[in-house]
């Protein structure tokens, strides 16, 4: 931080002498301009590391000094001040390119958290690919354009509307815009906002205390919290209930929480990204989902291309794929046959890049030696589930056993065994693996023999036989 130079821009005085004093004692050096026309001179005489502007200037608004620090400095980080509750000059400031806002009266706890995140920001290295562990694979024009979006997003601390398709992939472009941000080394908290009991939602989003109600039997941290200082990912936001969309908006506008049954409510300092494989728009206009969360969340949209859209890159995600799963069980990398290489370049993969991985995992099960045909791809199986290819007239009968049983209400009825379990999945999965295990003790463990008696490849055997834990070597 030290030798750092910070430029406040504004007409009071005692907002530019407490701004001072609290980036002083950050050992920050300090200028201060009481309208843009100074601002710019000092701007062309310094470099600075954050810009620090009030809304409201004698000869303008800081809405126009951002557009033009933009134009003229775009490393240049610039935070907002805005009056308490103007939240909609908030939105349009990081619009046009501000990396945050700070509301007055100016909470001095705040404010050091957004200097400290602005200041790294400003000094993050300029990066041509994304890290390695994002993901994000391919070469295609429509990825170029997404990284670059990714880089330049990845520096500001606005909310990212993340549009696209079921398996489009939009949790790894969350991620990625969180690890090249100067938040990299705090936490990603991704949530699935469909899969949290509604009951149960305000606790998990916002703590609770000791006894706040039934079953609470000590303080729990929420999602916020748990995330503080990093980003949190909301996925599936569409999936929220009214009443939750509410208390999420407060938490966002104000940047606290309050954990059911606290007094007090809790400064967080988050970044908010939030994806949807619906329309936000639709739900909007249909009434389920709430008109100012919206505007507060779709800060800036970001769409993530549907694979059918990038066919060039598939057989770079294919191969990514297939070396995943070699490597995860120790066998050799299986190659694509051109048939099955023109076979998937034909396929509109209504499930994306997810449908992908499940396909390749399947052949690779299914495949007799190193290479994987177009037969082996199974592209139009009616098979749901990517397990399902055991063949064993045991499984067959159990699996029939445990199918859900439609009454005349509508309602399901498991088998008495099935209700045991979390899911039918979970069920199945314990199915195969009784059914693994006694086949294995029939030949003593001689997996060769055993695959044949179960009538699937020895690349099945051993590939399941990993995935359920199974595998002793």
């Amino acid at each position: 931080m030290t030798n750092k130079r910070v430029l406040i821009i504004d007409d009071e005085p005692d907002i530019r002498e407490l701004l001072e004093i609290t980036l002083g004692r950050m050992q920050l050096t300090t200028d201060c301009a009481e309208n843009i026309a100074r601002a710019k001179q000092l701007l062309q005489q310094n470099t600075y590391a954050l810009c620090l502007t009030d809304m409201h200037l004698p000869d303008g608004n800081g809405l126009s000094l951002v557009e033009f620090i933009q134009q003229q400095y775009p490393r240049l980080p610039v935070a907002v001040i805005t009056a308490h509750g103007s939240v909609d000059a908030a939105i349009e400031s990081m619009k046009a390119g501000a990396f945050d806002f700070i509301s007055k009266p100016v909470d001095l706890t705040v404010l050091r958290k957004l200097v400290n995140t602005a200041i790294q920001s400003s000094q993050l290295p300029t990066t041509e690919k994304l890290p390695a562990e994002s993901l994000i694979i391919g070469q295609s024009k429509a990825i170029q354009d997404l990284t670059r979006s990714i880089q330049k997003l990845a520096r500001s601390q606005a909310p990212i509307y993340i549009s696209g398709e079921s398996g489009s992939g939009k949790e790894l472009v969350a991620r990625s815009i969180h690890e090249l941000g100067p938040r990299a080394g705090k936490p990603f908290i991704a949530v699935n906002c469909g899969a949290i009991p509604r009951e149960l939602m305000e606790s998990e989003f916002f703590g609770h205390k000791k006894g706040s109600f039934t079953g609470a039997h000590q303080d729990k941290a929420g999602l916020f919290q748990a995330a503080e200082g990093g980003t949190l990912f909301f996925d599936e936001v569409a999936d929220l209930p009214l009443d939750m969309q509410v208390k999420l908006l407060r938490a966002i506008q104000e940047k606290s929480v309050r954990p059911v049954g606290a007094a007090e409510e809790l400064l967080t300092d988050v970044r908010i990204l939030c994806a949807t494989h619906k329309s936000l728009e639709t739900e909007v206009k249909e009434n389920r989902f709430r008109q100012d969360l919206f505007y507060r969340l779709n800060v800036i949209q970001l769409n993530v291309p549907p694979l059918r859209q990038r066919h060039e890159d598939i057989p770079l995600l294919a191969n990514y794929f297939l070396e995943k799963i070699a490597r995860e069980i120790q066998l050799p990398t299986p190659m694509l046959s051109n048939t099955a290489l023109s076979a998937l370049n034909n396929y509109p993969f209504p499930g994306n890049v997810r449908e992908l991985e499940n396909i390749l995992e399947r052949a690779f099960t299914l495949c007799e030696n190193a290479v994987i045909d177009s037969d082996d791809l199974q592209l139009h199986a009616a098979e749901k589930n990517t397990f399902d290819v055991i063949h064993h007239p045991e499984f067959a009968a159990q699996k029939k056993n445990a199918a859900i049983n439609t009454n005349k209400n509508n309602r399901t009825d498991y088998p008495s065994r099935c209700a045991e379990y979390p899911s039918l999945d979970d069920y199945l999965l314990d199915v195969e693996k009784e059914i693994l295990c006694h086949a294995l003790e029939q030949v003593r463990w001689n997996k060769t023999l055993a695959a044949k008696q179960l009538g699937i490849t020895f690349r099945s055997l051993r590939y399941r036989l990993q995935k359920l834990g199974l595998d002793d070597e």
